[in-house]
């Protein structure tokens, strides 16, 4: 395989989402390998990795906040599953209680709330999305601390239902 090969194979490699290539040739082998960093993963993954000590304050111990908060958050819905809801985030983004740093927050551990009453706010790529409550009820928990980033479906408030 000449020079004038292997630049052919490098450029394809580069347009194509092949990540790694071998050939072999008798006695020449050749691996081109391609980073994907493309793909905006890093975005998604920091998000990820800083979701674990959002739930940290659920549980006393802060050695271990990744097993804690879900089985914390998964007692309490278990103990009257009937009479509980767990609200979750739609997206991924960063959890805000009130509609500015200024106002008082939405909803508070006590309050009464109605569906389609605006508990909270998701920012996600610069919009800031406002979540409606699910359900009629009674606040119980509030789950992520403000200014957190939260992940999809990863859950925000336990409600006592009315």
């Amino acid at each position: 395989m000449d020079y004038k090969q292997i630049q052919d194979l490098v450029k394809m490699i580069n347009k194509s989402n092949i990540s790694e290539l071998s050939i072999k040739d008798g006695e020449f082998e050749i691996t081109i390998k391609q980073e994907s960093g493309l793909t905006g993963t890093p975005v998604y993954a920091q998000p990820v990795v800083m979701s674990a000590p959002v739930g940290a304050p659920i549980a006393a111990p802060a050695a271990a906040p990744s097993t804690a908060a879900p089985s914390a958050a998964s007692e309490a819905p278990a103990a009257n599953n009937d009479k509980l809801h767990t609200i979750k985030s739609p997206m991924i983004g960063t959890f805000y209680r009130s509609p500015s740093p200024e106002k008082p927050p939405f909803v508070n551990v006590g309050d009464e709330v109605k569906q389609g009453q605006p508990i909270c706010i998701v920012e996600a790529m610069k919009l800031f999305n406002e979540i409606e409550c699910e359900v009629n009820g009674r606040v119980v928990k509030v789950l992520v601390d403000e200014a957190s980033p939260i992940e999809y479906d990863q859950p925000m408030f336990i409600i006592e239902l009315n």
